[in-house]
């Protein structure tokens, strides 16, 4: 199975800096195509947050490049993949951290990794970019680490109540800025002719599922230009509604 595959970035109509950081890497292997899609939203004093994203990306990228190889013959490769990536977010929490303390602020990022390989995907999630699936319709696979989402889990709060929530952007954990991180972990099989979606909080607060849905399934993405296409215009609908926060979105379709 191969994938197509695309990302794009935008400062939003309020922020001076992009704050979010995205990768996107793919390589051929025994096992067939393997690729990883990572988004992280970073937050910080003195505009820092664009750090603390780009911290957690560039050490997903070295583990692909060169610990990934080293899964690959094994066996319980899915166990050995979580207990890498949750190594490799304590190291990111620590330094960024401390990065932050010596310059006495405060920073840190969401993260919201993907891994795609023999017709299993891997998720680790921390904080509340998400990950969705598109197939027979919009499916959310990951559950935001926010505080709206736990008071809707609670029965104190509805979803709808959530999504216009003042409170909506303080998140339970990020990483640099929470003492003790938790990720969420998801697996789970994919089939050819489906669409994951990774995005940033800032593409999904004004446009709906219905929305995403009908620009962004299977049938309406024919190839990786008209992807960019999509996410573009997705983009440019979210700025017009004036969403004001950085905006990332990254599409992978499974071909």
């Amino acid at each position: 199975m191969s994938f197509l595959a695309t990302v794009y970035t935008d400062v939003g109509i309020r922020k001076e800096t992009n704050q979010d950081s995205a990768l996107l890497m793919e390589a051929k292997t025994d096992f067939g195509n393997v690729l990883l899609s990572v988004i992280c939203d970073g937050m910080g004093g003195l505009e820092k947050g664009e750090v603390a994203s780009a911290t957690v990306i560039e050490a997903f990228g070295n583990w692909f490049e060169n610990d990934l190889p080293k899964l690959l013959h094994r066996g319980d490769r899915e166990r050995m993949i979580f207990g890498e990536w949750e190594e490799l977010i304590m190291d990111c929490n620590q330094k960024i951290a401390a990065y932050a303390d010596s310059l006495h602020i405060s920073m840190g990022t969401t993260l919201n990794a993907l891994l795609l390989m023999d017709g299993r995907y891997e998720i680790v999630n921390v904080g509340d970019s998400r990950a969705y699936l598109l197939s027979d319709g919009l499916y959310q696979l990951t559950r935001d680490q926010s505080l709206v989402q736990r008071e809707v889990d609670m029965g104190r709060m509805t979803a709808l109540e959530a999504a216009v929530s003042p409170q909506r952007n303080i998140l339970l954990q990020c990483i640099g800025a929470s003492p003790i991180i938790t990720p969420d972990y998801y697996s789970g099989d994919y089939a050819a002719g489906q669409v994951f979606m990774q995005c940033s909080d800032g593409f999904r607060h004004v446009i709906t599922p219905e929305e995403i849905y009908r620009y962004l399934n299977a049938e309406a993405l024919t190839d990786e230009q008209t992807m960019h296409d999509n996410i573009v215009y997705m983009t440019e609908l979210n700025k017009s509604r004036r969403e004001t926060d950085n905006i990332t979105v990254l599409l992978v379709k499974t071909v």
